[in-house]
């Protein structure tokens, strides 16, 4: 049986730490903040990155670059004959594109995974793919599993400021600068390669409710208890005046593996 290790890289949100419980290697995101490039989770935290955005930093996200990327999968093919590879949605970046085409070059030791995750939904395909490594499921197979179900989970987001959307060319100037007069908060969907608008609520508290209503509805047709579950939990959150920060979250719908 081939010794397989999962790869992934830092916008699934598996932390470094994380991901040594895990037992699985994330590739830290570099992005570049007034021109100085960080690794996300090794020389900036979190609280730091949100403290230079709010202080008005100009800030670019970039791909992994290549020689990060196969220095890792040459190290880490001295120790493990296969790597199962899970990047971002490859309609959100062109890292899987060119992820897929440097493993041409390691005659089937590295399987890149194109099926279309980003965040939780990611992270949740890199918990799939490590369970099917301790299956004794081959890299191979493993890429074939997670992409059959690649359309089968969707992200719903509350957008708390139109500014960002604005300033990466979303949305027009004037429709940001109408959209806050009106005090309208987006609902935005991610969904197989596309991110598009859901639904339009005014103000806070409607848009979280519009999120978690369609979270409900997405876990109705779900093999998954603990995914209906959290859902209601969400929702519960939402209509309550006091909701809290993590009613924000999403909830995906996925169908079993394997």
């Amino acid at each position: 049986m081939s010794k397989v290790i999962v790869v992934t890289d830092s916008n699934s949100g598996i932390t470094q730490s994380q991901s040594k419980e895990l037992g699985v290697v994330v590739l830290p995101m570099p992005f570049y903040i007034d021109d100085k490039m960080y690794y996300e989770d090794i020389d900036l935290t979190q609280e730091q990155f949100y403290e230079k955005l709010t202080q008005g930093g100009e800030i670019k996200t970039s791909m992994p670059l290549v020689g990060d990327v196969t220095d890792k999968w040459d190290e880490l093919l001295k120790e493990y004959d296969e790597i199962v590879y899970i990047p971002m949605s490859s309609g959100l970046s062109s890292s899987c594109e060119t992820a897929l085409m440097l493993a041409q070059n390691y005659e089937g030791r590295v399987e890149v995974v194109n099926n279309q995750r980003i965040s939780v939904t990611q992270r949740q395909s890199v918990l799939d793919a490590k369970m099917l490594v301790e299956q004794g499921k081959s890299a191979a197979e493993i890429k074939e599993i997670l992409e059959k179900n690649k359309f089968e989970s969707s992200i719903y987001i509350m957008v708390d400021t139109l500014y960002y959307l604005k300033k990466g060319g979303r949305i027009t100037p004037a429709a940001a600068a109408l959209g806050t007069l009106l005090k309208l908060k987006p609902v935005l969907q991610i969904q197989g390669e596309k991110l598009d608008s859901f639904a339009k609520a005014r103000t806070v508290k409607p848009s979280r409710w519009q999120g978690a209503r369609q979270s409900v509805r997405a876990c109705c047709s779900s093999d998954r208890t603990r995914h209906w579950q959290t859902c209601k939990n969400s929702a519960r959150n939402v209509k309550d005046a006091g909701a809290s920060h993590r009613s924000k979250s999403s909830c995906t719908r996925t169908r079993d593996i394997g």
